[in-house]
């Protein structure tokens, strides 16, 4: 199999696809989307993605799929990323509903409007302030969480762990203190030392390359 992820710089949900596609060594090519021009709701994009978004994975098939966690649970089919009970697999789905409705929505805009786009966040500081007030119980729950599990399903690192390691690693960006989160603190070490890991930077790095 191989595949294609249109992404953009700075992004988590690309990043974690990008990052699956690293651990698992897929054959890829991945093509950068600048979106701060616009150019995902280009003519040209939206003959490949309608939705007009990224991340967005296209296999040699023609599969495609949107949706950073449909991507992740796709790549990591029958590797060591899915795991392998029933119970295990819906502990994952959880995580991974948890990091899209408790999370990525708080942290991402507000990473956005602080860190990858400023000038837009001007004036915008009460709304910032909301965001990071609202991530802030799901990035507890976690940290509780975390405190007892050495990975989120436990001792084995799985996708679950990408999936919420996107945007949970770079919360800093949006204004949110990690220090407060110590076993989230540990627990983002632990991911950087698995085999494989690439950062986000690296990400970035090649699509910036590509873009130039």
């Amino acid at each position: 199999m191989r595949v294609e992820l249109f992404a953009c710089p700075g992004s988590g949900n690309c990043f974690k696809a990008w990052l699956a596609i690293q651990k698992l060594q897929i054959p890829h090519k991945i093509s950068v989307v600048d979106v701060l021009n616009g150019e995902q709701k280009s003519a040209e994009f939206l003959t490949k993605n309608p939705d007009g978004v990224v991340p967005f994975l296209v296999t040699s098939s023609g599969d495609s799929f949107g949706e950073s966690n449909a991507m992740l649970w796709f790549l990591s089919e029958g590797s060591y990323l899915m795991p392998q009970s029933r119970e295990a697999r819906a502990k994952a789905l959880q995580w991974m509903f948890f990091e899209q409705t408790k999370l990525e929505p708080f942290i991402s805009p507000a990473r956005f409007l602080t860190t990858i786009a400023p000038h837009l966040g001007k004036g915008r500081g009460d709304e910032i302030d909301e965001m990071i007030k609202r991530a802030l119980p799901g990035l507890a729950r976690l940290d509780d969480h975390l405190s007892r599990n050495r990975f989120i399903l436990g001792d084995g690192f799985s996708l679950a762990d990408i999936s919420v390691f996107g945007y949970t690693h770079v919360a800093d960006d949006a204004g949110i203190s990690l220090s407060q989160f110590k076993s989230i603190e540990r627990w983002i070490n632990r991911v950087q030392e698995t085999e494989r890991f690439e950062s986000m930077d690296g990400m970035s790095g090649s699509l910036l390359a590509l873009a130039a």
